[in-house]
């Protein structure tokens, strides 16, 4: 008798600005989980992105080169019609809050209600994690606030050069 193991992919979507240590943690977690693991970065025209589409995708890259079944990729639009596009339809989010629950649960739904084949699933992230916040690593580089527990070295590394710039500008 033979076990047919069948390989799914996940996408894990999120504009990653700046990666934190939770990000990787929930990549990481994922990685165990799935074939394949799709870090989607997304191309929200709606934020206000510290760094860009391209710098995103190389801090996420260098920050996860030691993960084989990892592929990291960007997309825009509505997530449901990207995961159509490269039939994958399993996503992955972090929940670190109950807070983080209802508009997590809100965005499920609406995913599935787009497309019926999308299902979610949550992953909780190392309880040291669970008040990280792209936004808070943000606010804190900006305020001058030492953000290396935060993030990865290079990231971290990387958010400094950037503050140093944005505040000659």
């Amino acid at each position: 008798m033979s076990i047919m193991v069948k390989k799914i992919s996940a996408v894990y979507p999120g504009s990653f600005d700046p990666p934190t240590n939770g990000h990787l943690d929930i990549i990481v977690k994922a990685s165990r989980l799935f074939s394949e693991v799709i870090v989607a970065i997304t191309d929200n025209v709606n934020k206000k992105h510290i760094f860009s589409l391209q710098e995103r995708l190389n801090l996420v890259q260098k920050s996860i080169k030691h993960l084989k079944n990892i592929k990291i990729t960007s997309f825009s639009g509505l997530l449901a019609d990207y995961l159509e596009k490269i039939n994958s339809f399993i996503v992955i989010r972090g929940l670190r809050a109950l807070s983080d629950f209802e508009y997590e649960f809100q965005m499920a739904l609406m995913n599935r209600k787009l497309n019926k084949k999308v299902e979610t699933v949550f992953l909780l992230p190392e309880q040291s994690y669970t008040f990280l916040s792209s936004s808070m690593v943000k606010e804190i580089a900006l305020l001058g606030g030492n953000t290396a527990d935060f993030v990865p070295k290079y990231v971290d590394k990387e958010l400094k050069k950037r503050v140093v710039n944005l505040t000659k500008n």
